[in-house]
């Protein structure tokens, strides 16, 4: 059985974490089986948008500490540019990502929420960053895309204290977009999905790509990034056909994505 699990609903891939016995930890085979997961919905062109979750009552609770136990440092540094490396692909992947956070998004797991472009928590999600209570840091960019999300203050206290916070608390300080019941989730991250999806990708994936790099420059550099990001959009079909059927008052019969 494979511990990342691929299925498609329509124009969305949804990579479930299927370790559930382990709440999903992340180990070197759950690493190398989520990278074949996203190979397959990125090379799949029928899929524009990809939801991650979990089996079971974790997101994922973490890097797997019995393989992190007798690290020295030579293989901790080498674990953590494995995963820091997988989280980066989720971080500039070119589809839209969202996490749908069923349970516990602890650790390495909080990490992985964090590098997707949306969080969806359900009322029973648990976000915390507990590395400091077992002599370690987060080491798959926790530091980093907490502080860019939630602003320094904030990160700086969750990772200081290593406290876990409910769901409530993570939609305050801005660390997921909604919270909804535990039997809604799925189904509202598959409505966010569709509404991504029914829009002109090109244009969605040329918007992500603004954003992720735009972020961490100069405001002046981002905006000149933007604006060629901009003006390759009007080599597109998708620009021609919905400005034509604008000018014109009619509905636009769909994208062509090209």
């Amino acid at each position: 059985m494979a511990l990342v699990e691929v299925t498609k609903q329509g124009h969305v891939g949804i990579v479930t974490m299927n370790r559930p016995e382990a709440l999903n930890a992340l180990s070197s085979a759950v690493f190398a089986d989520l990278t074949a997961a996203l190979d397959q919905v990125e090379q799949d062109d029928d899929v524009y948008v990809v939801i991650i979750t979990g089996a079971g009552r974790a997101f994922v609770a973490g890097a797997d500490i019995g393989e992190m136990a007798n690290m020295n440092v030579e293989e901790g540094l080498a674990f953590s540019e494995l995963g820091n490396s997988l989280l980066m692909r989720v971080d500039m992947f070119p589809k839209p990502t969202i996490a749908a956070v069923n349970g516990f998004a602890l650790g390495g797991g909080c990490e992985l929420s964090l590098a997707c472009d949306i969080r969806i928590a359900s009322e029973k999600a648990k976000f915390g960053q507990p590395e400091v209570g077992l002599g370690i840091i987060p080491g798959f960019g926790g530091t980093q895309r907490m502080a860019r999300i939630i602003g320094t203050g904030a990160a700086m206290e969750l990772i200081y204290t290593a406290e876990t916070i409910d769901a409530k608390r993570a939609e305050a300080i801005g660390m997921v977009n909604h919270v909804v019941a535990p039997d809604e989730l799925m189904d509202f991250a598959l409505n966010l999905a569709n509404k991504i999806a029914a829009n002109a990708q090109v244009a969605i994936r040329t918007s992500k790509m603004a954003i992720r790099r735009g972020i961490d420059c100069d405001i002046s550099t981002a905006v000149t990034y933007e604006a060629l990001a901009f003006a390759t959009c009007f080599g597109t079909e998708d620009q021609k056909d919905a400005m034509k059927a604008f000018v014109e008052k009619r509905k636009l019969n769909g994208f062509k994505n090209r």
